[in-house]
């Protein structure tokens, strides 16, 4: 590797070289030096005209190839309330920039092939034209400010946190490298919270002299009932992190010594999810790959993968360390009913008080 990393390192200095020496001889004049001096004549300009047509062409049929090749890592449909807006807002957005970078580029690298340098031609320019100037000013700004409006307004609908339609409260705090998630008890409140006092099976910080934080319950996993409004209010422990929830539309910075919050109301329980036809196809293409891994493993003497099923995920969106890659936790979204039966098997913190004197 070491060798590899010389050997490019001085490719690069030969060609810097070389290009210095071009440039040298470029900066001569002619009478210095006419037979070394370069200059384009009538078919290098046509030449490099028509090498820019070649590139943009290519580069919109590689474009094209992208977005029908790849079209099954684009994310399914959102589960939850917001999610269609956002996906409407970020589908908008991109057509809008699709638009103008086809039309921008398309006559940018045309016109470089149809009024490639001729001798004896000279440029037909305008020096001011206020209209102009006018009309591709007011379209951006007309545009920009919509979108930004519209961004800005489902963003304040996400960040309400208003208790007025009754929402769940649920802690989620991140450290090196995992999740544990925080549910309030029956009076939907928690406890006050704090790294200083995790100690033994006090593994978040729960205050022990807060009797809100006595019903608190504290899980592994992330359920949450369907059609409810959640709160969701992020710790860390330790270092920067992100919580990305992408089947929903959610992401939220996790900061060391402040709490941040997000708010969303899931629309689709896991079960549904998973029948859906997307999930169901994009299920059936992983587990054929890996099936056919597996028979490479076995052959190697390893151990077959076990077959893929979809869960929803929270996952760290932001490189925290070592292990950033495997910081996950499953999601879960249930019926009311299941949710409240789940929950009541999760101990309460005042148990794990108790358990933890005796």
């Amino acid at each position: 590797m070491t060798a590899f990393l010389i050997i490019f390192i001085a490719a690069l200095f030969a060609i810097s070289v070389w290009q210095i020496s071009k440039i040298v001889n470029l900066g001569k004049s002619p009478e210095h030096d006419a037979e070394a001096a370069e200059v384009a004549n009538d078919s290098d300009n046509k030449r490099q005209g028509q090498m820019m047509l070649v590139f943009v062409i290519a580069m919109y049929i590689m474009m094209i190839a992208c977005f029908v090749g790849y079209q099954d890592y684009f994310l399914p449909d959102a589960a939850s309330a917001h999610g269609a807006d956002y996906d409407n807002l970020l589908l908008l957005t991109t057509v809008v920039i699709m638009v103008v970078q086809v039309l921008t580029q398309g006559l940018l690298h045309f016109f470089s092939y149809k009024y490639h340098g001729r001798k004896g031609q000279k440029a037909l320019f305008y020096a001011d034209n206020d209209r102009l100037e006018f009309i591709w000013t007011a379209i951006p700004v007309v545009v920009l400010a919509g979108l930004i409006l519209w961004g800005l307004f489902s963003w304040n609908d996400i960040m309400d946190a208003n208790t007025d339609d009754d929402p769940l409260i649920v802690e989620v705090y991140a450290y090196q490298f995992g999740w544990k998630v925080r549910y309030s008890g029956a009076d939907n409140t928690l406890g006050d919270a704090n790294v200083r006092f995790i100690e033994g099976q006090n593994v978040i910080g729960i205050d022990p002299t807060d009797k809100d934080g006595m019903d608190d319950r504290v899980g592994s996993e992330l359920h949450l009932p369907v059609n409810r409004p959640v709160i969701f209010k992020f710790r860390s422990q330790d270092v920067l992190h992100s919580a990305y929830m992408p089947h929903f539309r959610a992401q939220m910075n996790v900061v060391p010594g402040m709490v941040t919050q997000f708010k969303f109301t899931p629309s689709v329980t896991s079960e549904d999810y998973k029948s859906t036809e997307f999930m169901t196809e994009k299920v059936r293409k992983i587990n054929e790959i890996r099936r056919q891994k597996s028979k490479e493993l076995v052959a190697e003497g390893d151990v077959a993968l076990d077959p893929y099923e979809f869960e929803y995920y929270l996952l760290c969106n932001k490189i925290c360390g070592a292990s950033h890659y495997n910081m996950q936790m499953k999601i879960v979204v249930e019926s009311e009913e299941d949710y409240n039966e789940w929950l009541e098997t999760q101990q309460t913190f005042e148990k794990t008080l108790a358990n933890a004197e005796n």
